[in-house]
């Protein structure tokens, strides 16, 4: 038998905050691409802005500075907030996975009886 586990921040009864746009903003913060990211979640350019968009507008926060096009081909950044959420987010996931570790074991030891 395996735990599970899914976690996001809500505000005002709306989700603001979760795995996916959290996967989006890591992949921008690494790649430096809105649209790179996308490419590897397997969503359009336009998805994944709306996303990161909407999650913008619930908090009220900036959390990606888009550069335009040019010699460099433009490209996006996380703002301070944009990483302090993502690093804050990552960090809960992994006092999640701990928790989830440690209630992990002990519901082993009480359902043991239940084992094919």
């Amino acid at each position: 038998m395996e735990l599970k586990y899914k976690i996001w921040l809500e505000k005002n009864g709306e989700q603001v905050f979760g795995d996916g746009i959290y996967r989006i903003l890591v992949l921008v913060n690494r790649h430096g691409s809105i649209n790179q990211a996308a490419q590897i979640e397997k969503m359009s350019y336009r998805q994944a802005w709306g996303k990161i968009k909407q999650i913008e507008d619930r908090l009220k926060v900036k959390l990606l500075e888009r550069h335009k096009g040019g010699e460099s081909g433009g490209g996006a950044t996380l703002t301070p907030q944009g990483k302090m959420l993502v690093e804050a987010y990552g960090k809960l996931n992994e006092d999640m996975e701990r928790l989830l570790e440690t209630v992990s074991k002990r519901l082993d030891e009480i359902l043991g009886n239940f084992k094919d």
